[in-house]
């Protein structure tokens, strides 16, 4: 398997129960915990060291398209961004406990976060959040602290309320010291990845991206450790299918997977600590990727910065398209998450490879195009910088195709030119792999000097055995050769590759900018989740009042109040 998001193939039915935690030999240890810094102490808003090569324009873009062209995304996407801030979810009032200290499940495996939401949810809704009611029990009853609350809750024997005047400002402000310890942790691991890199240092660029996906987080520590030993700078761990459709975050360390491996909490300890000790021993920081997305985006968001994850898969398209997750829910969880990975210093990474698995790679090119322009303006609006926006592109275009090279030469030099200070994500062929491991090792070449050529930061590792198996050590082995030869042998080709000023490759790009353009006209005219909902995206058609989870988004009401959100959006209430 080689594509870094979940397949947009049917999933299995989602497990009931989360994964119990399991007992296994030798289990890797983490690093010593970090002490915090003062609460609600600001970090730097510089993005982390990150691969971008020197841009150079070679396509001739006009600059007053391009500038058209943002101008309409944010018009687009202005609107997503006023409902976001207008509406909460289950999933930011459960993160912004996660971020005040509540963690673990109860006997059944139930996460305490879902307990305490849920009840309260049941007695005053979410409205005006989960902090004011919380807090206010935690102040006038005789609990302990909030796991003690969370499980008298379960047992429903908690009266909740919303406070009022001077109760909740007590509310408030205790609910606001218990986050703002959670966000000062996150900065300390922004800080402690800040000086593990500038010590053990970068790789240049491109970083060579690479997944495991075995389901038993120990076999994964295994295969991770050795495939930063064969080359790759970024180690994927490809969740488990159908955990995007969980409204609840497993626990502990988990030893079964559907075709790839829960994200808990526990998992993302014990890997970051393998690779700690591999980055050690290899003198090069090896980053650490999963996948923020889903029902439970927020959430995984948060304990990505506990646990210094440094990428993250996020994109809400991806939930909505492929897992049909209400899109208002996923744009709301969206933004919330990425103002996390902004604060932690994590690099997103956008899907929008994931729309040519459904939609002809040339026919749908300029749909890519628009939605990494959107990317872009939901992710600074987020405050993510240019170096945090690791946005999505892929090689998907049928190799039968005349001039199909070409093609994906004009493509990717096109996203290179649009966003040159972005760390783009480069996806290898899956949709067109037939089986034939020859011809995959081929096109996967192919993929791997087309990154070379145009410049590409992040290369994900294109597997032979695509659609045939999930891959074994030596396919990987012999993926990270092919990767390793034409970046040896054709590395600094992008320098003396100029494309004709009016050849094809050039044509070809100005038109697929030109398409973009008129899309996102027609979005500004309609409305972004209505285009949604006619299946401009990947074909697949998703309405604004459907798909899974719509009945976790509330309405902000005129009181409501989350020091999370104050902190991150600069606020600092109360």
């Amino acid at each position: 398997m080689t594509a870094p998001v979940e397949a947009p193939a049917a999933e299995s039915p989602a497990p009931v129960e989360a994964p119990a935690p399991v007992e296994a030999p030798a289990p890797v240890e983490a690093p010593a915990p970090v002490e915090a810094p003062a609460p609600t102490t600001p970090v730097s808003a510089a993005a982390p060291d990150v691969p971008v090569p020197p841009a150079s324009a070679k396509l001739g873009l006009d600059p007053r398209t391009v500038e058209r062209a943002r101008e309409l995304a944010a018009r687009a996407g202005r609107p997503v961004v006023e409902l976001a801030r207008s509406h909460t979810t289950v999933s930011v009032e459960r993160a912004t406990l996660r971020l005040a200290g509540l963690d673990g499940a109860d006997p059944e495996g139930i996460p305490w976060v879902n307990r305490l939401v849920d009840t309260v949810a049941d007695a005053v809704g979410l409205e005006h959040g989960v902090c004011l009611p919380v807090w206010d029990a935690l102040l006038t009853g005789r609990y302990r602290d909030l796991t003690d609350l969370a499980a008298h809750a379960a047992a429903r024997t908690v009266s909740f309320r919303i406070p009022e005047g001077a109760q909740a400002e007590a509310a408030a402000r205790a609910a606001h010291a218990a986050v703002a310890r959670g966000i000062a942790a996150i900065d300390a691991r922004r800080a402690e990845r800040t000086r593990l890199a500038g010590e053990l240092g970068n790789p240049p660029a491109p970083w060579i991206y690479l997944i495991v996906a075995t389901g038993d987080i120990y076999e994964d520590i295994r295969q991770a450790q050795a495939a930063a030993r064969g080359g790759a700078d970024v180690i994927a761990v490809i969740r488990s299918t159908g955990q995007s459709l969980l409204d609840y975050v497993p626990e502990g360390a988990t030893r079964e997977g559907y075709a790839g491996t829960y994200a808990t909490r526990e998992n993302f300890r014990l890997m970051r600590a393998a690779l700690d000790e591999v980055s050690a021993e290899l003198g090069r920081y090896v980053r650490l990727t999963n996948y923020a997305s889903g029902l439970c985006m927020p959430e995984i968001a948060a304990l990505a910065g506990l646990e210094r994850l440094d990428m993250m898969l996020n994109d809400s398209m991806y939930g909505i398209l492929f897992r049909d997750i209400n899109p208002v829910r996923t744009f709301v969880d969206q933004r919330f998450s990425r103002q996390l990975h902004a604060r932690a210093g994590i690099l997103i990474n956008t899907g929008e490879d994931n729309y040519l698995t459904t939609a002809d790679a040339v026919d749908a090119a300029h749909t890519v195009t628009a939605s990494q322009l959107l990317n872009e303006y939901f992710g600074k609006e987020a405050g993510l910088p240019d170096g945090q926006l690791g946005l999505g592109h892929a090689f998907e275009i049928d190799p039968d195709r005349p001039e199909s090279f070409r093609l994906e030469l004009a493509h990717a030099l096109l996203a290179r030119e649009l966003f040159p200070d972005a760390p783009l994500k480069w996806m290898p062929p899956t949709r067109h792999m037939t089986g034939d491991v020859f011809r995959g090792y081929l096109l996967n070449g192919f993929f791997n000097l087309a990154g070379a050529l145009t410049g590409q930061s992040i290369l994900l590792v294109g597997m032979m055995t695509e659609a045939v198996v999930t891959p074994f050590l030596s396919d990987r082995d012999l993926a990270l050769q092919n990767v390793r030869y034409v970046l040896g042998a054709a590395g600094s080709l992008a320098e003396d590759f100029r494309p004709a000023p009016d050849g094809f490759i050039t044509r070809r790009a100005h038109h697929v900018l030109d398409e973009a353009v008129d899309l996102l006209a027609r979005i500004c005219d309609d409305g972004l989740l209505d285009a949604i909902g006619r299946g401009t995206f990947g074909g697949m058609r998703r309405p604004a009042d459907g798909g899974r989870g719509a009945d976790g988004v509330f309405r902000r009401a005129p009181g409501y109040r989350n020091p999370a959100a104050d902190i991150l959006e600069g606020t600092e209430a109360p």
